[in-house]
């Protein structure tokens, strides 16, 4: 966190954010090193360069231009780490950081959003299923109980489960309209050693992608009541991370100030998550607003158009001015 303009009190001013983790680059068709940032028709192209260090470097460099004797309410930059991973660097800061209240309540996001105004997220949540069986050599089956077949068991029941959730219709489900649902992805299983020895153990990765208002209560609850109607033998399941959902009202100040800079009427939204869930828990009211699109981040040769990033930058300029700069 870096701060600069008076302490006004009253919670005015302007908060950009992002986070400064990427996620690896070993895909095979990179056309350039994904750690170098390479310019390539009228695109930047490298690892983060959509998500989101093309924001980073647009925020960084407005608060070391900006001159602190204009400024009539405080500039901050909040930049947090391990948001691929599960948000991890924003709850820490939600949860430890005392003088949240000493801060400006609004907050820019720079997520990959192609210069909309995102207002809502779905929130991801990570579980860990486990079971625990008895290893023996194959040969002698008895001895031992297979950890793999009722995590088999358990994903069909989880299929089901899946199918469920499909065909409900939450709250706030339609302000995802591709995906208006919960929606329920076994993301990995392993388990046993070699084809002759019985497995003593299984583990299965689920991510849980949640509508606002639900909490991990909620769906780990449905999990476990699936998978318990399932099988006939222990397990655990154990929350991993959460990235919770964020929803703030169309009416808010930061999404009608940011909107009212880009000229966009109404309200959009994303299904991946962001910092913003936890940032709201700790009562920050965030849009989501940058540069590039998040349909290119996370694959091979993920760029940024320059224009955009040129163009967020002058958007950024006017919104400082109005939230930082005027009287």
């Amino acid at each position: 966190m870096v701060l600069a303009g008076p302490d006004t009190g009253d919670r005015e001013g302007l908060v950009l954010s992002g986070h400064m983790d990427v996620v690896p680059a070993e895909e095979s068709d990179w056309r350039s090193d994904p750690f170098v940032l390479t310019e390539s028709d009228d695109r930047y192209a490298g690892r983060g360069t959509a998500d989101m260090k093309g924001f980073l470097a647009l925020a960084a460099n407005r608060l070391a231009a900006a001159e602190v004797s204009t400024l009539r309410r405080p500039l901050a930059l909040l930049f947090t780490y391990d948001e691929e991973v599960g948000t991890l660097g924003a709850r820490r800061f939600a949860e430890t950081f005392a003088p949240t209240a000493r801060l400006p309540r609004h907050v820019v996001i720079g997520e990959p959003t192609a210069l909309r105004v995102v207002r809502a997220h779905k929130g991801m949540i990570r579980l860990h299923l486990r079971f625990t069986g008895r290893a023996a050599h194959s040969g002698y089956p008895h001895l031992g109980r297979s950890a793999i077949e009722p995590a088999a068991r358990a994903i069909v029941a989880l299929s089901t489960l899946r199918a469920e959730l499909e065909a409900e219709r939450p709250p706030h489900g339609d302000l995802f309209p591709e995906v208006p649902f919960v929606a329920l992805n076994v993301g990995t299983v392993a388990g046993g050693s070699a084809a002759n020895v019985i497995p003593d153990r299984c583990d299965v990765h689920l991510g849980i992608r949640v509508l606002p208002g639900m909490t991990v209560a909620d769906v780990t609850t449905r999990v476990r009541a699936a998978v318990g109607g399932a099988v006939d033998q222990p397990f655990t399941l154990e929350p991993v991370s959460e990235s919770p959902a964020m929803l703030l009202d169309a009416e808010a100040p930061v999404h009608r100030a940011v909107c009212a800079a880009v000229g966009q009427h109404g309200s959009h939204s994303v299904m991946f998550a962001s910092d913003a869930g936890w940032l709201q828990r700790a009562g920050f009211e965030s849009v989501l607003f940058g540069p590039g699109s998040i349909e290119v981040a996370h694959q091979p040769n993920e760029s940024l158009p320059i224009d955009e990033f040129r163009r967020a930058g002058q958007l950024l300029d006017g919104l400082i001015r109005r939230s930082c700069e005027a009287a």
